[in-house]
């Protein structure tokens, strides 16, 4: 850890070592290919820092011909990197690891200057990005083990190999972290990478590309490029010599992703999408479920994809919850993103606090209340009151479209009939909260609910070797645990016939 960040620690020194990292890089920020960084001749667009609204650099797309080179560098550096033992590669993913957690601040800060996250989470989501290192790079060693499926005529086996080089394509809202979640896996399973980092939030990339190289991983291992998701995005899921795409986004960008990668019959990875309900019961220890919804949707900006961004009250306690829930979202701090007291930053990006606001007149004209919040903060940078929607029902626009921002949607239900029926009435399946002290109905609730996960009494608590995804329109597949390996990884089945088996004989 450098001494800047650990002698300096007040958010104006924080937000100036965030500006030194991200200029060091150079006005335009281009790709790192075949262990060498590499300028572009693609199309150029800024990025924002979206506390103030400047600009803090321009990214370049990456033209056809580069794209070609990072790809054709992951391909040379496969078969060595394939056929390095577990052992070696579990080595230099901790070494990894240790270098992440040497430069957790640092990370931490240029997240929240060109993500716009605050400090009191990014402080702790850098560290899990050496987490996620960690516990894949422990799993690399028996990633390949298979099973033995005996047969009365043959010993059957079966083992793993990796399935060759991938592109990894994440998102802007907690960027390094959800690349590291689908990074470390796969160089873990012995595949090479192409990293497509989001174009709003794109500099903390660049630090996990130093990292790996102070690591010493072999050029060509771990590439980067830069640029939009309809041009370097494209050019990436469609190439032929890619062979799965793991993507972490929004549905539509999925639905466009597949239909890129068909003609090559790509393996494609999907964590998309959610309207995730948290409901609460009358029974429910009311205290922790209020302190739960509030953090899981106003925290991170309520730019989450596994957010409580629908919020179910059965309606004996309807009001009084409501009314609870919009004082605490009147009383959170809103500001400089690192500030530690700050609890929600700014909107990744003007056009989406536009969007985010459009949702104010839907509601309205819906007939739903606004509660607390409802519009953005006048001055620099792309702020928004953290918000309370009350009165809604399933049917509405506000209660089925995601609008991923500090945006909670009430609405009352009846019983547990009632509240399984409109929870499972959209569109998503990714996340669920439950709130109740019955365990019976908890077990009865989470069985019926259409959501790839379900947290009973808790926020959102993540177990590394547990399965992560959604169902629906929010995903297709699972990661954690050996669950991400399965997508990196092809399974052969070996079949040797015992000495006594008898091959029947045919033309005598």
């Amino acid at each position: 850890m450098t001494d800047t960040m650990t002698t300096q620690t007040t958010p104006a020194t924080r937000r100036a070592r965030a500006l030194e990292i991200v200029r060091g890089f150079g006005a335009e920020l281009g790709h790192h290919i075949g262990g060498a960084a590499m300028e572009s001749a693609g199309d150029a667009h800024d990025v924002l820092e979206p506390a103030t609204g400047e600009t803090l650099g321009r990214v370049r797309d990456a033209t056809r011909e580069e794209l070609d080179k990072a790809v054709a560098a992951a391909k040379r550096a496969f078969p060595a990197w394939a056929a390095l033992p577990g052992e070696r590669r579990k080595e230099l993913l901790h070494r990894v690891a240790d270098l992440i957690e040497a430069r957790a601040e640092e990370i931490a800060a240029v997240e929240c200057l060109d993500a716009g996250q605050c400090w009191r989470f990014m402080a702790k989501a850098a560290v899990r990005g050496a987490e996620n290192f960690r516990f894949f790079a422990d799993q690399a060693p028996a990633a390949r083990d298979g099973k033995a499926l005996p047969s009365p005529e043959h010993l059957n086996f079966t083992t793993r190999q990796p399935i060759g080089p991938v592109g990894v394509i994440t998102p802007w809202n907690t960027p390094f972290m959800l690349s590291t979640w689908k990074i470390a896996p796969a160089l873990a399973a012995g595949c090479t990478v192409v990293h497509k980092p989001a174009e709003w939030s794109p500099y903390s990339a660049r630090l996990l590309v130093e990292i790996a190289n102070e690591a010493e991983l072999p050029a060509g291992v771990f590439n980067s490029v830069n640029g939009l998701g309809e041009t370097t995005g494209r050019r990436l899921t469609e190439h032929p010599d890619i062979k799965a795409i793991a993507f972490v986004g929004d549905t539509s960008t999925g639905t466009a992703i597949m239909r890129q990668g068909a003609e090559t019959l790509k393996r494609v990875h999907f964590e998309l999408g959610g309207k995730n309900p948290v409901i609460v019961f009358d029974d429910a220890d009311l205290e922790r479920a209020l302190d739960a919804a509030i953090f899981m949707i106003y925290s991170l900006n309520g730019q989450r994809c596994t957010s409580s961004s629908r919020l179910l009250v059965q309606r004996s306690i309807y009001d009084r919850f409501v009314e609870q829930v919009a004082a605490r979202a009147k009383a959170l701090k809103v500001g400089d993103p690192f500030d530690p007291a700050t609890e929600v930053g700014p909107l990744i990006h003007p056009h989406h606090r536009d969007k985010v606001r459009s949702y104010m007149g839907v509601a309205e004209a819906e007939g739903a209340r606004i509660a607390a919040g409802g519009a953005a903060i006048d001055g620099p940078g792309h702020f928004f009151r953290p918000t309370l929607i009350a009165d809604a029902h399933g049917a509405m626009r506000i209660a089925q479209e995601e609008i991923f921002g500090p945006v909670l949607t009430a609405i009352p239900f009846d019983d547990e009939a009632d509240a399984i029926r409109i929870a499972n009435d959209v569109r998503y399946g990714l996340a669920a909260y439950l709130w109740t002290s019955d365990i019976g109905r908890a077990l009865r609730v989470s069985n019926a609910l259409e959501a790839g996960m379900v947290w009973i009494n808790s926020e959102n608590v993540r177990h590394l070797p547990t399965p992560f995804g959604g169902v629906k329109a929010s995903g297709i597949g699972r990661d954690g645990g050996d669950w991400s390996f399965d997508f990196y990884m092809e399974t052969k089945n070996v079949a040797l016939a015992h000495g006594s088996h008898k091959i029947s004989r045919m033309g005598v």
